[in-house]
């Protein structure tokens, strides 16, 4: 199976990684943090605001399952990327909208998307999200990996992740991991 990589920053990690893990094609997810200047950041330092990094995932795909304009469809669709360094109450630069590439093909296809969304759209904000190569990605805590799945009934998940999901399923039910496949 060949297995490509996109990297997205929406908001918190915790609800990205949830809401990419359920979606079909995707091998694997994992919070981390790019975009920054320090090596091996901390979430400590990240959130600081004084690296420039921003919380992201790693999505491992295969994209004979799901195309990358599929994820950016979930991704712009699961968090408002008209704000500047901010996701509701999760402000800084740490939750700034941002995708990084790792191939010219994603570039171009990230910035045709924006394109026709802003286009499109004759009121409301235009797209702010930022568009950058990877240059490195560092691991988040291991106590971030699978923070909804592990946490559902912590009060974050419940009042934030929990009705983005719901969201999910609704809008993107064809994007979605069926019963028992991958």
């Amino acid at each position: 199976m060949k297995t490509e990589i996109a990297v997205f920053g929406g908001g918190c990690f915790w609800c990205t990684e949830a809401i990419f893990n359920m979606m079909r094609g995707v091998v694997s997810v994992s919070p981390g943090y790019a975009g920054g200047l320090k090596e091996n950041p901390t979430y400590e330092d990240v959130s600081s605001e004084m690296t420039g990094h921003a919380e992201v995932i790693r999505v491992e795909y295969n994209p004979a399952q799901v195309a990358y304009r599929d994820l950016l469809t979930v991704f712009f669709g699961s968090h408002d990327p008209t704000m500047v360094n901010r996701q509701g109450n999760d402000v800084g630069t740490q939750y700034r909208s941002v995708i990084f590439y790792t191939t010219d093909e994603q570039k171009h296809e990230a910035e045709a998307f924006i394109k026709d969304v802003n286009e499109a759209t004759t009121e409301g904000r235009p797209i702010v999200t930022e568009i950058a190569p990877l240059k490195d990605f560092y691991k988040a805590e291991e106590y971030h990996k699978e923070y909804y799945k592990n946490n559902p009934n912590a009060s974050y998940c419940q009042i934030v992740i929990s009705p983005k999901l719901e969201k999910l399923q609704k809008q993107f039910a064809k994007l979605l991991k069926s019963h028992g496949t991958q």
